[in-house]
């Protein structure tokens, strides 16, 4: 069963910066795609930001501007990082993973890293 190990997040001072990593493990077949989404408590999950094997971004409106996503190919690995926090980053983050299961592409997610913005 495919895993993917969040690490990082936790209480970060607004205006700072978070950085964020998620491991894709258990799995040898090809991924397709890695990310991020997040859920704040009475909302809905949004996506933060994701990244295709190709290298192809695209990022939810809330965080234009203010994240950078890199993938480490060769650990399976994805990297997140988010400036100028703001309360409203305040969610539980979400590792997400696209993997490529002939015939079918399967979603994958993390159990989630709680992160908050506190001034």
């Amino acid at each position: 069963q495919v895993q993917l190990v969040e690490s990082g997040g936790g209480l970060v001072e607004t205006g700072g910066s978070l950085r964020l990593s998620c491991t894709a493990s258990r799995t040898s077949n090809s991924i397709l795609a890695m990310g991020w989404f997040r859920q704040a408590p009475g909302k809905q999950r949004e996506m933060v930001a994701i990244i295709t094997s190709g290298g192809v971004t695209n990022n939810g409106y809330s965080v234009k501007g203010r994240y950078t996503i890199n993938w480490d190919n060769a650990k399976n690995t994805v990297f997140l990082q988010l400036n100028s926090l703001k309360s409203e980053d305040t969610a539980v983050y979400y590792c997400y993973a696209k993997i490529w299961n002939p015939p079918l592409e399967n979603d994958y997610w993390g159990q989630g890293t709680q992160v908050t913005v506190s001034s």
